[in-house]
């Protein structure tokens, strides 16, 4: 049992208890501030019950066997709070259950296009009386605090149906951690502040035990039956309960109707009687509009989205659903976030704790910005929010500047290993990448003056206290672990010397654009550090090390490691991992993918086999940016293998772990994969360039994407690329290194050159790129 292939839907047909888990989280529905598990309606059977608000978390200590300076202290995990997706239905007294009964049919549909999760079931009860029950869900694009359902009964007899809708909080759930500090924060974290049940409509209020966070939830109801059947309601609340019942006579054929809003907030500051009027607020706005003002709404969204943002395959209708899927998710994960993080798993379950990594800058944002650039602007705005935990995390650490957390929700550092952590300075760096690729393809001036330099500058001062001039290497960067989190405390890392490089050229630059942001000290010293960057290289071998003596360690025996045994982080001691060559993903590559700049072709031909015999993939992170290196140098069927691992990594479960949730940067890495791989779209220095080339798997593809206000669409077949403008103004920039104008006035047409006849490099063995 599987889901079936559309282009524009996510379709599971039947029930399959043992295959909950995936579904909740695939069918998950948010908006980047609200986030719904796609739990069935009547919240029974289960894998993993979850609503989530963005932020929205409760604090643990952190363990630690021996304890050390500047050891981060607390813990963030995202809360599941209240539920308000609940809807029970009784049929002559007897609950429908899927695991009782019979369901004759079953199936359950995500809509790219509409926004929303359909559910249609046939059911029979023990007693053999027949219900029809459809039910649609949203999480509103437009107005962000706002959820609705949609839920109808066809009885096929004569029947008495109840319905029940519930708010329910402090769920009870399996605790997710070994660690029973964080199981005991999640065991009831919400206290009750307040309760209201009046009419249809009820209010929750809780706050958090440690944290202090205070949240509210509130739900409303309207039911329409045909023929002005008397209908019985109540409404009742308590401490962490609210329900609204429903009991009507239904004739055979006819069709009991509730529509249920709900409107939930939270905040640090906020009272709980200013929360309740914001989620009453929510609630009105939402009547107003109404459901099929809603469904409307939500479909104009998503219409915009996909005119500037699509994606066409031809030649793989798995995989056009696939990356139809991924660019749904990502847009689910930041849309209405408003200046709050992208999480590692989005709002799609309480992977990772809910914390958000620098995964959200070089993989997620790139995405945003070249289609939804606001959303990508209200992601840098939240790093820009939390600029005084990061400058207080460096001077705890002895530097200038801000050092970003390597995980978190609020912004301190949570990460209690410091090796993958706190030396994993390069984060700085990264958003630095994403703040510069964002004005780059925006020009957005408010935001350069507001927040922009700002950003730029204090982590350019970070750089130049955590580096020095040596005078044999130039600028060294040392004791610092770089994305391969099988290596780690190394000296000169390639890609955090280069993301550094840029970072100081780029608030040098807004410094001298922005007076007053920096001394011209500084400005001299940011540029005389970048044009000395040490930038390791192995003459012997021709290749660029990942860092200093990287191509000096002993090699891994990959020939005799079991497959069982991956990942290796789980089953062989780090001390082991740090000193042979094996790299978790993508590193060297990464950085010849975000500053090709900075290599020449023949470069990245030899870096690319080198580090391919040593990646092992044991993160989601790796698959989408091989296969971008592999399509730039000539291996086009091995880049399309890497572009399905990075497609399917959630749909086909490859990790295993699905169940908490879906890996935004993987989802975002198959775009990666065909507009930066295939497409060979680059943005070095700010300038928009494109070298296509098609797989032999495909027979064309086209994708979408936005710069400077230009909407352009971009058509690859086997001989030839055609570029359009969608709208927006005339964009010059390069086809194969060729001089474009893409105007309004007609497409423009250009023959693809011959990609290289190239022998297939060999990865690990046992370690190549997986569809199933």
């Amino acid at each position: 049992m599987s889901y079936t292939t559309e282009p524009w839907n996510l379709r599971w047909q039947g029930l399959a208890v043992n295959q909950l888990n995936r579904t909740e989280s695939t069918f998950a529905l948010a908006n980047g501030h609200i986030g719904l598990r796609g739990t069935l309606d009547e919240g029974e059977p289960r894998g993993l019950p979850g609503t989530y608000l963005n932020g929205f978390y409760e604090q643990h200590q952190l363990p630690y066997g021996e304890a050390g300076y500047g050891y981060p202290e607390a813990g963030q995990t995202i809360v599941n709070v209240t539920d308000g997706k609940i809807v029970r239905l009784l049929v002559e007294d007897e609950p429908l259950d899927m695991r009782y009964g019979n369901a004759i049919e079953h199936e359950r549909v995500l809509d790219f296009r509409s926004g929303t999760l359909r559910r249609r079931t046939l059911w029979e009860s023990p007693t053999g009386r027949r219900v029809i029950v459809r039910s649609e869900r949203l999480v509103s694009f437009t107005q962000r605090a706002v959820a609705a359902i949609r839920y109808e009964v066809e009885p096929m007899d004569d029947v008495q149906l109840v319905v029940q809708s519930d708010l329910l909080a402090n769920e009870p759930t399996v605790s997710r951690s070994n660690d029973p500090r964080v199981a005991a924060a999640l065991d009831s974290p919400l206290v009750n502040d307040f309760t209201m049940a009046e009419k249809t409509r009820a209010v929750l209020c809780h706050h958090t035990k440690v944290s202090g966070l205070r949240m509210a939830a509130a739900m409303d109801h309207e039911i329409e039956i045909a023929g002005g059947v008397d209908v019985r309601t109540d409404i009742r609340a308590e401490a962490d309960l609210a329900r609204f019942t429903a009991a009507v006579d239904v004739a055979a054929g006819s069709c009991l109707k509730l529509t249920k809003y709900l409107g939930y907030g939270w905040s640090a500051q906020r009272s709980t009687p200013a929360l309740r009027a914001q989620v009453e607020a929510a609630l009105a706005g939402a009547l107003q509009t109404g459901w099929n003002g809603l469904v409307n709404e939500q479909r104009e969204f998503l219409d915009d989205f996909w005119q500037v943002a699509d994606i066409e395959i031809e030649g793989d209708d798995e995989l056009q659903q696939a990356i139809r899927f991924a660019l749904f998710h990502v847009l689910q994960a930041g849309a209405r976030g408003e200046s709050r993080a992208i999480p590692g798993k989005g709002l799609t379950g309480p992977g990772y704790d809910g914390h958000a990594f620098w995964d959200t800058e070089m993989f997620v944002l790139p995405v945003l910005t070249y289609t939804v650039p606001d959303a990508a602007r209200d992601a840098l705005r939240w790093r820009h929010s939390t600029l005084d935990k990061a400058r207080d995390r460096a001077k705890v650490l002895g530097l200038k500047g801000a050092a970003f957390p390597w995980r978190s929700i609020n912004g301190a550092e949570c990460s209690a290993y410091w090796p993958a952590g706190t030396a994993a300075f390069h984060v700085s760096g990264d958003v630095a990448y994403a703040t510069q690729q964002y004005l780059n393809a925006t020009g957005d001036e408010d935001f350069e003056r507001d927040e922009a330099t700002e950003l730029l500058v204090e982590t350019a001062r970070l750089w130049c206290s955590l580096g020095h001039h040596d005078r044999h290497d130039g600028f060294r960067i040392d004791g610092v672990t770089g994305p391969d989190e099988y290596s780690a405390i190394v000296d000169n890392n390639v890609y955090t010397n280069l993301i550094a490089q840029q970072n100081l050229r780029a608030a040098a630059n807004a410094a001298e654009r922005n007076p007053g942001a920096a001394t011209e000290d500084e400005i001299e010293a940011w540029r005389r550090a970048a044009d000395a960057m040490a930038i390791p290289y192995d003459e012997m071998l021709q290749v660029h090390p990942q860092a200093d003596n990287f191509t000096k360690h002993a090699e891994w025996d990959f020939e005799n490691t079991p497959q069982e045994k991956y990942p290796l982080l789980l089953n062989y001691p780090y001390f082991d991992l740090y000193r042979r060559q094996v790299v978790k993903q993508a590193d060297l590559v990464l950085a010849m993918h975000v500053r090709g700049d900075a290599f020449t072709d023949d470069e990245k031909a030899r870096n690319f086999a080198y580090y391919e015999a040593r990646t092992v993939r044991d993160s989601s992170l790796s698959a989408g940016t091989q296969a971008v290196l592999a399509a730039e140098v000539g291996h086009l069927d091995l880049a399309f293998d890497y572009l399905v691992e990075a497609a399917f990594t959630d749909l086909h479960d490859l990790h295993d772990n699905v169940t908490n949730g879906l890996h935004m940067a993987s989802l975002a890495g198959a775009w990666t994969a065909l507009v930066a791989g295939f497409g060979g779209m680059r943005d070095h220095g700010g300038r928009l360039t494109f070298a296509p080339r098609l797989p032999a798997a495909l027979t064309r593809y086209s994708f979408r994407m936005s710069f400077q206000g230009s909407r352009i669409a971009v058509d690859v077949s086997a001989t030839e690329a055609t570029y359009r403008l969608v709208d927006g103004p005339e964009l010059a920039t390069t086809h194969h290194g060729e001089p474009i104008a893409i105007t309004a006035d007609q497409p423009v047409t250009l023959p693809i050159p011959k990609a290289p006849d190239l022998e297939r490099p060999q990865g690990p063995a046992g370690r190549e790129p997986r569809r199933r």
